[in-house]
């Protein structure tokens, strides 16, 4: 059974300045592929089972690709990550609901867990420009014991 470690709301200021808080959710336009420092979740207090990055995104207009990415540090051994490219959102989308895992093994403990939004260009022109707006809510960090 999935535990919620973490809940963030708009009443949470996120680590980027490029991200706006609009109504239930945090709002910001793509001009360039980049990626928005949204979270940090310091001694998470996990090991051997599935951390999961879940949230909702929105797109209007956007020409690249938008997706969950979650790195997570561990002492003495450097910052792994987890993207979610398997679901993007592109173009113009209603609320779709994305997640991303991070297997963790026995003695894997991170000390921290970053959780950002990134946007690449669309297709294999990765300097290709990169527009439109983008919408995230319900972002939440979970952890699911391993067997």
């Amino acid at each position: 059974m999935s535990t919620t470690l973490k809940l963030f709301t708009t009443d949470t200021p996120t680590l980027s300045q490029d991200v706006d808080v609009a109504g239930d959710a945090w709002q910001t336009t793509c001009d360039k592929p980049q990626t928005f420092r949204l979270f940090e979740v310091p001694a998470p207090g996990v090991e051997a089972g599935t951390v999961s990055y879940r949230a909702k995104l929105k797109s209007e207009g956007l020409t690249g690709r938008a997706y969950l990415e979650m790195w997570c540090r561990f002492p003495g051994r450097g910052e792994f990550f987890s993207k979610g490219l398997a679901n993007v959102v592109t173009g113009t989308n209603d609320w779709v609901s994305c997640e991303i895992p991070f297997l963790l093994k026995q003695g894997e403990q991170p000390d921290l867990i970053r959780l950002n939004l990134s946007v690449a260009a669309a297709g294999l022109i990765f300097k290709k420009a990169v527009a439109g707006k983008l919408w995230i809510k319900d972002i939440a960090l979970a952890f699911q014991p391993g067997p």
